[in-house]
């Protein structure tokens, strides 16, 4: 999860670093704010590399961007540590049960589940979806299939180009229906 040979990073400290996250993430990493991501439960090697992508200008936003640019090495551990470690809250999202099949179908067909696992949870690097905001699954969607973020390794690029605006309205609709775990 961590570069080699370094040592975990140190939750605690991360929570003390957090203080400026909050006002987009939410207490705790549990964004009410839709246009931002649940942060609480994200996978630790997942939120280490957004860090450092946002540090190294490889992923922006206007709000996320600067602050990311004082971050040390292990500041980016403590808080992907932190966050990693906090219990997502469920959020409100009423979904129309059509779409959210759909969106089971075009995950088992686009083998979402390969990387984001059967529950959506994440894994080492591929971050958790289950359970984010729709608004923000629905931009994340759209920015990789127009090439705007490219921070993935062009994995998320080949699934989503062929993506129509119906599909990733359906997809988002049921990754956000799913309970966050």
């Amino acid at each position: 999860m961590w570069p080699q040979g370094e040592a975990q990073a140190d939750a605690q400290a991360g929570k003390t670093k957090a203080r400026s996250c909050v006002a987009c993430h939410g207490p705790m990493g549990n964004s009410t704010d839709p246009q931002y991501p649940v942060l609480a439960g994200q996978t630790a090697g997942y939120l280490y590399l957004q860090l450092k992508d946002f540090k190294e200008g490889a992923r922006k936003h206007p709000r996320s961007s600067p602050p990311m640019t004082a971050l040390s090495k292990e500041d980016a551990q403590d808080l992907a540590d932190y966050f990693a470690s906090q219990k997502p809250a469920p959020i409100a999202f009423n979904a129309d049960s059509a779409a959210v099949e759909a969106g089971r179908k075009k995950s088992a067909g686009e083998q979402c589940m390969t990387c984001h696992l059967g529950n959506f949870a994440g894994q080492k690097e591929v971050p958790r979806v289950a359970g984010q905001h729709y608004q923000y699954i629905v931009k994340q969607l759209q920015d990789f299939r127009s090439r705007k973020r490219t921070n993935d390794g062009g994995n998320m690029g080949s699934v989503t180009r062929n993506l129509t605006d119906d599909d990733i309205r359906n997809l988002a609709s049921y990754v956000s229906s799913l309970q966050s775990q």
